[in-house]
């Protein structure tokens, strides 16, 4: 039984946390910020999770595709939790940046339950499906309408323009709020208390625990074969 459930790819980037150039792309261009992010999270990340399925099962021929996917929940889960504790600690900065990083590691979840149950991570329709599970959109038309867009924007040499104002101007609050909706931390006065001293890293920690358990579930009821 391998000792680490995701194992870490032959890679200089760190798959972890989103990549600098996603972050450029989301502040320049927030209200495509989560569709920007699936999009980016299929290409870096579904490798990783079509890796990571193919080394459990050699490794462990016997094991189930639920059991496959409660490796992944757990794991990530626990990831969200980590990412709670550090975004509480660090003040609203840290919650905005929680919200990027929470966001990314429940797209790396969702792919990853897409390869426990033999679906493709690294197909173009599990961007839909993570715009679509993480209730960004309802439906997965409209979801795979926006994503057209966002990867029309993406190429527009503006993508990369950088976005105006501080650290907390209009467009880097705006990333944050989508962000947030993308990560299922719908109640901003929830966010917003995680600046308060002491209580933040908990609030933080139960906050993302909970989105995150949520998600999984509504994954593993998609991918699931009947």
């Amino acid at each position: 039984m391998s000792q680490h459930p995701v194992p870490v790819p032959p890679s200089t980037d760190d798959p972890s946390t989103p990549p600098g150039t996603l972050w450029s792309r989301m502040k320049a261009d927030p209200q495509y910020a989560p569709e920007h992010l699936a999009l980016e999270a299929v290409r870096r990340l579904g490798p990783e999770a079509a890796a990571w399925a193919a080394q459990i099962r050699a490794e462990r021929p016997g094991i189930t595709p639920d059991e496959l996917a409660a490796l992944a929940v757990k794991h990530f889960t626990t990831l969200a939790r980590l990412s709670g504790a550090v975004s509480g600690a660090a003040g609203l900065p840290g919650a905005i940046l929680d919200v990027g990083v929470l966001a990314w590691t429940q797209a790396r979840m969702v792919l990853h339950i897409a390869a426990a149950y033999d679906a493709d991570p690294a197909a173009p329709d599990r961007a839909t499906d993570l715009l679509v599970l993480q209730r960004v959109h309802r439906l997965a038309e409209t979801a795979r309408t926006a994503l057209g867009v966002a990867a029309g924007r993406e190429r527009a040499s503006r993508i990369f323009t950088g976005a105006g104002g501080g650290p907390l101007g209009g467009a880097l609050l705006k990333l944050s709020l989508r962000l947030a909706q993308m990560a299922g931390v719908r109640a901003a006065r929830k966010m917003v208390a995680k600046v308060v001293p002491g209580a933040g890293v908990v609030l933080g920690t139960w906050v993302n625990s909970a989105a995150t358990r949520d998600l999984a579930r509504r994954a593993g009821e998609h991918y699931r074969k009947p």
